[in-house]
């Protein structure tokens, strides 16, 4: 990725046929051996960090103008710290990359590319040491290997390095992730699952897709796909396949006779409109304690108006003695979730609350409640959260 990026970008390849040593590593540009001096005029050596824009495989203008640096207070020949360029100083893991300082130098009209704004921050803090030694430089021409090949997306997420937390995202990479129902709730998961680093996908649905699944789906599905009556988990697979490495289609309705396709998982979200399916699926996981999230849509049609409600049901190792009464089991044919009335909008709020909630169960967001069962009410627009695990910890 590292070589792409950089043939197909100017400015970082002037740099690197400069000599200077480049990586990209969790979105952010490194450079490597920026000479300067510390506190004692002895000459050390950091490196710059700085946010990456990017548009497609190649580099965009700079959108913004401060930059990190990895290593002691620069300091100039009189033993200052170099002031014009000081912002703050703090140690913060961006994700893997360790920084001490932040620097601000900004120029009238921003930096037009990253070789402007590279050199021009060495060039200050390297100047110093470059005073007292000749021989001291910044270009060493070390080839740099590209360490984002591990990554799990297609293409450097520079989202999160934009706003720096990559720490925090790094937190869902050790999930192996599985949807089971890619109708409307579950393929609006996918969409938001698919753009976590979570280390695998895998979707498990025997359906195939119809015409009316287009009409509660993200995206948007042609004819000619329509047309083609493929399988819901390939469709979907096929599609996010572009943006992330590991996702497996399991074109397969899950039984008693395959729940073995959850073992390898450590997380599930179980969206189906089958109620004996959704007992099978959340008994199984309760025994593996495998910890899991079911969603459910209940509306209904009241004169000219929609009601309805929205559920979350969290289910994990160290609590689900609430299982029993929160997820249907009954026959749905008296089950007002079994109305069957899905709107897009809806759907994709059932999946964000679900996404969120595994998020809090993964520590990504702060979860003072920790509600393991939530109720969407459309009509007064209210969450009511119960099931807390809170008192129990």
């Amino acid at each position: 990725m590292l070589q792409q990026l950089i043939s197909r970008s100017p400015d970082l390849k002037r740099l690197r046929d400069e000599g200077y040593e480049i990586e990209i590593r969790s979105g952010y540009l490194i450079v490597k051996h920026i000479p300067y001096l510390d506190a004692m005029g002895k000459v050390n050596y950091g490196q710059l960090v700085s946010s990456l824009a990017l548009s497609s495989d190649r580099t965009a203008r700079p959108d913004s103008h401060i930059v990190y640096f990895s290593g002691g207070q620069p300091y100039d020949n009189n033993g200052q710290p170099i002031i014009s360029i000081t912002h703050s100083s703090q140690t913060m893991d961006l994700g893997g990359v360790l920084v001490n300082h932040m620097l601000s130098n900004k120029p009238i009209g921003g930096y037009n590319d990253y070789y402007e704004k590279v050199t021009t921050y060495s060039t200050i803090i390297s100047a110093p040491a470059k005073a007292i030694d000749e021989r001291v430089t910044e270009k060493t021409f070390k080839v740099i290997p590209d360490t984002d090949n591990d990554s799990v997306f297609q293409y450097i997420d520079t989202n999160s390095s934009r706003s720096n937390i990559n720490a925090i995202n790094s937190k869902l990479q050790n999930y192996r992730v599985g949807i089971v129902g890619l109708g409307g709730t579950g393929s609006y998961i996918l969409d938001l699952v698919a753009k976590t680093p979570v280390s695998s996908i895998k979707l498990i649905d025997g359906d195939v897709l119809l015409q009316h699944n287009a009409f509660r789906s993200p995206g948007a599905i042609t004819t000619a796909q329509l047309d083609q009556q493929v399988n819901k988990a390939v469709h979907f697979a096929n599609i996010y396949s572009a943006m992330h490495k590991h996702i497996q289609a399991v074109p397969e309705f899950i039984t008693a006779e395959n729940l073995n396709y959850l073992d390898d998982l450590s997380f599930v979200f179980i969206a189906v409109d089958n109620n004996k399916v959704r007992k099978l699926v959340s008994d199984n996981l309760v025994k593996k304690n495998i910890s899991f999230i079911d969603v459910g849509l209940g509306v209904e049609m009241v004169e000219d108006q929609l009601l309805g409600t929205l559920r979350i049901t969290a289910g994990t190792p160290t609590k689900s003695d609430h299982l029993a009464i929160r997820i249907p089991n009954t026959d749905q044919r008296n089950d007002m979730y079994a109305t069957n009335i899905q709107i897009a909008d809806l759907n994709a709020l059932n999946a964000a609350l679900a996404v969120i909630k595994w998020k809090k169960i993964a520590s990504f967001y702060q979860d003072l409640e920790e509600e393991h069962h939530s109720a969407y009410s459309i009509n007064i627009s209210k969450i009511f959260n119960e099931d807390s695990s809170a008192s129990i910890r």
